[in-house]
């Protein structure tokens, strides 16, 4: 039954990041939403789809295809938005030759090995974004909770497989997702309105 745990993760991948992408078409609002995220997603879905590849896992292709389409569209509407950081433009390149490198000289564990701390660096400007945003109204809730569902799989998939590339990913991607959730719920609470005292004349 557990090998069956990659087409699960690919019901909760494939469509992951549509509830953002709409809730951007939709309101406009990019606060709290990172660029970085989304850039950094679409590249390494895209390197996951080689390691997968390589190490024979074909179902677990699907997933990191639609991801790192959807997460490439979802970067596009940042820039067009004005959303985009600049100043991360240089490392993001860094990290694509890195992972280019890696793939060259190391083949798929060489590969797998940089994709491993790949997670960390992905989901890393996503919360610092979040939490650095006094009201980030412009998350989706719905993309966090199907990252949840997706990264909860390959977690036990990792264990099953006893692959720590497949563990890294999960364990980090679930610490992730459960901090953004978090911090959804807490910038979406309505504050109470505070109730004027009418005062009675004098």
């Amino acid at each position: 039954m557990l090998d069956f745990l990659p087409i699960l993760a690919a019901c909760f991948g494939i469509p992951q990041y549509l509830p953002q992408l709409l809730k951007l078409r939709g309101t406009g609002d990019t606060a709290g939403v990172s660029w970085s995220w989304a850039t950094l997603t679409s590249v390494n879905n895209a390197a996951w789809f080689a390691y997968f590849m390589a190490s024979g896992y074909w179902t677990a292709s699907l997933p990191s295809t639609g991801a790192a389409i959807l997460a490439g569209t979802l970067s596009v509407m940042l820039v067009r938005r004005g959303a985009v950081n600049r100043r991360a433009i240089v490392w993001i390149c860094g990290w694509v030759g890195l992972l280019v490198l890696a793939a060259a000289v190391g083949g798929r564990i060489g590969l797998g090995t940089l994709l491993a701390a790949a997670s960390i660096v992905q989901v890393t400007p996503s919360v610092w974004t979040a939490y650095r945003t006094a009201r980030p109204t412009g998350i989706s809730q719905g993309t966090w909770a199907l990252v949840f569902g997706e990264l909860s799989c390959w977690f036990a998939f990792g264990l099953w497989k006893t692959d720590p590339r497949l563990i890294t990913l999960g364990a980090t991607g679930i610490l992730a997702s459960l901090l953004m959730l978090a911090r959804i719920r807490r910038a979406t609470r309505v504050p109470s309105a505070p109730i004027d005292r009418i005062k009675s004349p004098a």
